[in-house]
């Protein structure tokens, strides 16, 4: 589960904050007041989610993950 956390406390525990998410892998998400909420996230985590969603947009790859899997017994 991520760690949520405030815009305030986020600015005076940054470096805290970094360190946990690149220890653990976690994911702190910063509410802001009257504004969006962000996420800090790892550098290595955001980039394999990038390639994730970009395999799974290509309908060439689509195609291939399609058929890998086996058709459902009929019926079902």
């Amino acid at each position: 589960m991520a760690i949520q956390t405030t815009y305030t406390h986020a600015r005076a525990n940054l470096a805290a904050l970094c360190d946990a998410v690149t220890a653990n892998r976690e994911v702190v998400l910063i509410h802001r007041r009257g504004a969006e909420d962000v996420a800090l996230i790892a550098a290595g985590e955001l980039s394999g989610l990038l390639e994730t969603a970009h395999l799974l947009r290509s309908p060439t790859n689509g195609r291939g993950r399609d058929a890998s899997y086996p058709a459902p017994p009929a019926g079902e």
